[in-house]
């Protein structure tokens, strides 16, 4: 975080938070647009060549497509969940600490494969790639989420205790949606 260089004079700094930046930044877009892509392959995958390649698995690969599959769409969910909650923080259709509060209710949790190295290896080429696309998009997702709650909590708590600074945090973020 860093100093604002527009702060009144003898008013107490505020920090702008790198993390909420990057989540307003272009950036975002593309991770956004990057999280639904990977959606929408593999809900077509699943629900199509996956379903019939799955048909010609032997029975312990049968299991280990279902429950990687299983794992797959749920992590997907997590994701979703994630980015539209950003999505909606950055189009002000909630703020900041509505968002920490929808976020409780899904948790992104970093998430493995179940199957053994040697298992996945059966499974078909696609289900893999879609497997460690995902796994490769929720380590960073991840990643934004624990930086913006560590510089979010100073703030959040301050703004709890003090409404006047809650008005100055939204008025900041406002700013900082402006200067990109």
């Amino acid at each position: 975080m860093i100093e604002s260089a527009f702060q009144a004079e003898g008013a107490k700094p505020f920090a702008i938070s790198f993390a909420e930046r990057m989540v307003a930044s272009e950036g975002f877009k593309t991770l956004f647009a990057e999280g639904m892509g990977l959606v929408e392959a593999t809900a077509s995958y699943l629900d199509g060549d996956g379903r019939k390649e799955s048909r010609d698995l032997q029975r312990g690969a049968a299991l280990a497509y279902a429950s990687e599959s299983m794992r797959l769409t749920t992590r997907l969910m997590q994701i979703t969940s994630w980015l539209l909650l950003q999505r909606a923080v950055n189009e002000g259709e909630l703020t900041r600490l509505e968002a920490e509060n929808e976020h409780r209710k899904v948790k992104l949790q970093p998430s493995e494969t179940a199957s053994s190295p040697e298992m996945l290896a059966l499974l078909p080429a696609k289900l893999n790639e879609l497997i460690q696309h995902s796994l490769r998009l929720q380590s960073r997702i991840i990643k934004l989420d624990e930086l913006l709650r560590t510089e979010d909590k100073p703030a959040a708590l301050e703004s709890e205790a003090n409404p006047v600074a809650q008005q100055l945090n939204l008025l900041q973020m406002a700013l900082a949606r402006g200067m990109r």
